[in-house]
């Protein structure tokens, strides 16, 4: 198999500023490498270390056990609970009076929990829960639009020792069951609706049809947002405001080992259905509280907003766990980012001095597309940090986050990882890392990252390979939920020992990683291997787009050939002069080699309601194939179908 090839080439640099290198944690790169190289030498050492900031219920008696390679065991003997360390812990200091959420409902509503209040809250949750039978080991799905009950839903299982199985809102009943079914899960913990864009989605009624049948589910409780009509089932439904005011707001966290379950949390695999990733506390927690300290920077003095959905891994890791174990102030929004109107995310920034700001690159060119008066309307002064997370950003869309949103002065940290490495692996760091507009540039403390080619071999400079991580660390997924032998062959069965992250990726002659996207999105021209991701950012980086996607179709001569879907600026007139001179600006920029066979124009591409493009239905429209696999997570149908009429 041919090696992918690197056709991307980006020298733009940006030192840290000496403003945020002075306040920053970490502020000189000498720091970061003998941290770094402790932190790989000796695992045991600087794990250790850095663990005993957690606070334990029992103190572990070893680090790592990588003896049964895949699996690890991290900080046996240990026992504490994810909970605790999110709330317990700043009861005691001056952080049990600051803000832990700043909640903004998508019609305007507003609530704030003080850590002291929510910790209140989450005990009283667990109580209720524990009152409907629900103990140690049990699993709980969580299907719920982003109100404050979602995180403190989370909270409250971990209170308790039962395992978190949380849905994202968008998704069907069928996929909603299929998720519940392989959990086994007790119990479902929903909310009447939730808003989208003015609209109620009727979360209940999709909790109703998927629970149907399953005997094994004796609990759907459920709060009230919406107060659209639901059904009920007397016995097993209940409100939220019947059984969790009442409550006792005493509730002892449960001793936790460090290796016992925190949550599941289901990705789509290629084959064989959903896989349900399994992580467990102690390490997890320990990858959240640090990749939170050090990549964000954290200060007393934050308010730090995550973007994402909670229903996500990143929602998990950056919206609930990292920034409450690091007692910073964080927002929490619930509705889309032009809802009411498109400015809206920049008008919470400037209302809650947001410092630092994290979302996706799909959101990023959206802003882009939607243009920049909108960011311009607010004072944006509070921002100290940006970040990116999700697929790769393109160097144009990176410039835009730069200038327009961070006026030429915030660090950006352009991050890499997955659901199943729990915690960021690749990131600059704020005060150190000299960044490159699209590269996700040095690995993270224990991350021991690679470029390999598929004999197992460590490829040189700017060679495309695949991304691999070459030794265990503290967030690492634990295996895939009652799967054993899908976890080996999916992630350690190409290289022995070594997990295989499903990237490609290079590395230059600084070091820096490039994310190229995921393998499977590499396109087959000829006999060379090409990254659609690498191609996607050569289209952007033309005036007149502002979003692109890159595909294949079956092609004779070339066995693949480009098949690129754009999305032109406002006020650009699209034409088949722009159609030539986009295929040529592809051509110059990265070589003939890439010129897309086609272009397609289009107002917008299919996406997730997470803001994720859909590739696989772009890919049945270029192929001219009937798409069969599930769309109901696709935000606007509508797009789907004029792609197909045009």
């Amino acid at each position: 198999m041919a090696e992918i090839e690197s056709i991307l080439h980006e020298t733009r640099t940006f030192p840290p500023s000496e403003r945020i290198r002075k306040k920053a944690r970490l502020s000189s790169m000498e720091e970061y490498q003998k941290m770094y190289r402790e932190s790989i030498d000796d695992p045991d050492a600087f794990f250790g270390r850095e663990a005993k900031n957690m606070p334990w219920i029992r103190p572990f008696d070893s680090v790592l056990d990588w003896s049964n390679a895949p699996v690890a065991e991290w900080f046996g003997g240990g026992k504490l609970n994810a909970s605790a360390v999110a709330l317990d812990q700043h009861l005691t200091t001056e952080v049990a009076d600051k803000v832990a959420f700043h909640w903004e409902g998508e019609p305007g509503d507003t609530r704030s929990f003080t850590y002291r209040e929510l910790h209140r809250e989450v005990c009283k949750f667990a109580n209720a829960l524990k009152s409907r039978g629900l103990k140690k080991g049990d699993r709980v799905a969580v299907y719920m639009p982003m109100i404050p009950e979602l995180a403190m839903t989370l909270l409250a299982c971990a209170r308790i020792g039962v395992a978190h199985s949380v849905v994202f809102g968008g998704f069907s009943a069928q996929a909603l069951r299929d998720r519940i079914e392989d959990g086994e899960c007790a119990a479902v913990i929903t909310a009447d609706g939730g808003y989208r864009r003015g609209s109620v989605l009727p979360l209940k009624a999709q909790v109703d049809t998927a629970v149907e049948g399953l005997d094994f589910v004796h609990t759907v409780l459920v709060v009230r947002r919406t107060e659209n009509e639901v059904t009920w089932r007397e016995g097993r439904d209940v409100w939220y405001h019947d059984v969790v005011p009442s409550a006792s707001e005493e509730c002892e966290p449960e001793p936790m080992d460090s290796e016992d379950t925190l949550f599941l949390l289901y990705t789509s695999g290629t084959t064989g259905g959903p896989k349900g990733i399994r992580h467990t506390t102690a390490g997890y927690m320990l990858g959240a509280y640090l990749t939170s300290k050090y990549v964000f920077d954290m200060q007393s003095d934050d308010v730090f907003w995550c973007t994402a959905d909670i229903g996500w891994v990143t929602g998990h890791t950056y919206i609930v766990y990292g920034p409450l174990a690091n007692g910073v102030t964080s927002v929490m929004y619930e509705g889309a980012p032009n809802a009411p109107h498109e400015g809206r995310f920049w008008e919470l920034v400037e209302k809650y001095k947001v410092t630092t700001f994290y979302t996706a690159p799909t959101a990023i060119r959206t802003f882009m597309r939607w243009g920049d008066e909108h960011p311009q309307k607010y004072d944006l002064s509070s921002l100290r940090i940006l970040g990116t997370v999700g697929e790769s950003i393109n160097p144009e869309a990176w410039m835009w986050y730069h200038e327009t949103i961070g006026g030429g002065q915030c660090p950006i940290v352009d991050t890499w990882w997955q659901t199943e490495t729990g915690s960021i692996m690749l990131t600059p760091l704020p005060g150190v890392t000299t960044t490159k507009p699209g590269s996700a540039t040095l690995p993270f403390f224990g991350v021991d990252a690679s470029i390999m080619d598929s004999d197992g071999k460590e490829v040189g400079p700017n060679e495309g390979g695949f991304l691999v991580i070459k030794s265990p660390w503290p967030s690492m997924l634990r295996g895939i939920w009652k799967n054993d032998e899908r976890y080996r062959e999916t992630y350690w069965s190409k290289f022995d020992g070594i997990y295989l992250a499903g990237d490609g990726a290079r590395r230059d002659e600084d070091g820096y990683f490039w994310v190229m996207g995921r393998i499977d999105d590499v396109i087959n021209v000829s006999g060379h291997r090409l990254s659609t991701m690498e191609i996607e950012s050569s289209l952007v980086s033309h005036d007149s787009v502002v979003e692109s996607a890159v595909v294949s179709r079956p092609d004779e001569v070339t066995g693949e050939a480009i098949v690129a879907f754009v999305t032109p600026g406002g006020g650009v007139e699209v034409s088949e002069e722009l159609r030539c001179l986009l295929m040529a600006h592809v051509a110059k920029e990265i070589g003939k080699l890439a010129r897309p066979a086609e272009i397609r124009f289009t107002d917008a591409l299919p996406k997730t309601r997470s803001g994720k493009i859909m590739r696989r239905l772009l890919r049945d429209i270029a192929s001219g194939r009937e798409t069969t696999g599930d769309t109901s997570t696709i935000e606007d149908l509508s797009v789907l179908a004029k792609l197909r009429e045009d």
